[in-house]
């Protein structure tokens, strides 16, 4: 009886073994691949706001992370990708969330010429009511690019909002907190590179690591 359960034992131990051994060989495999996935699925989102002949640099990994209240609630890091172009600033890419969409988190990316003007905004992920406030996915609409080339002077401060407010950006019918949301918080990283311009290129690079979204 010893024998057998010792036998048993000896044989679950060994499946284990095996087990564990075919998992960590497959992570192996295909962990560089997943992570070059992730990488390519970044830099895609990042050159239809910053063209690729606009910068020579590495702008994956030339980045930055920043905490700042007006950026970020609960202290969470913000990253930056900076494009330089012959070392010199040309965009840099703001990873942020607008924390009071109507359900909850927008995920943006927020990408600022180093004169200060808009190169444009892109939602990465939400949580909004499809067919309302999904309308910030540039794939719903051209709502999102009503941003391109904006700043702080265009419009001045009051234009900052959306109409409903007084503002110029249009609000959807049915879902006018959405659009509020992402105003608010494209206006707050303008505001946020105006004060900090020279900070944010010179910085040196903190490395991040590149998740799917």
């Amino acid at each position: 009886m010893l024998k057998k359960i010792f036998t048993s034992a000896l044989l679950l131990a060994l499946f284990g073994l095996v087990g564990a051994t075919l998992v960590a060989v497959t992570y192996e495999a295909t962990a560089e691949r997943i992570a070059a996935n992730h990488r390519e699925a970044l830099l895609k989102r990042l050159n239809a706001l910053v063209p690729p002949q606009r910068y020579d640099n590495d702008m994956v990994s030339d980045t930055i992370q920043i905490t700042d209240p007006a950026l970020a609630s609960r202290k969470q890091p913000v990253t930056v990708y900076r494009a330089r172009l012959g070392g010199k600033p040309v965009t840099a890419v703001f990873k942020i969330v607008a924390p009071d969409g109507y359900n909850g988190a927008i995920n943006l990316l927020v990408a600022v010429n180093s004169d200060g003007i808009l190169a444009g905004v892109r939602v990465v992920s939400h949580r909004e009511t499809p067919g309302l406030g999904d309308n910030i996915e540039e794939r719903r609409s051209n709502w999102i690019r009503g941003f391109d080339s904006r700043s702080l002077t265009n419009p001045d401060e009051r234009g900052w909002r959306v109409k409903r407010d007084g503002g110029v950006f249009d609000q959807f019918t049915g879902a006018t907190i959405t659009p509020r949301a992402v105003v608010k918080a494209v206006y707050n990283t303008l505001k946020y590179f105006s004060r900090h311009r020279e900070q944010i290129f010179t910085l040196r690079v903190t490395p991040v690591e590149v998740k799917h979204e």
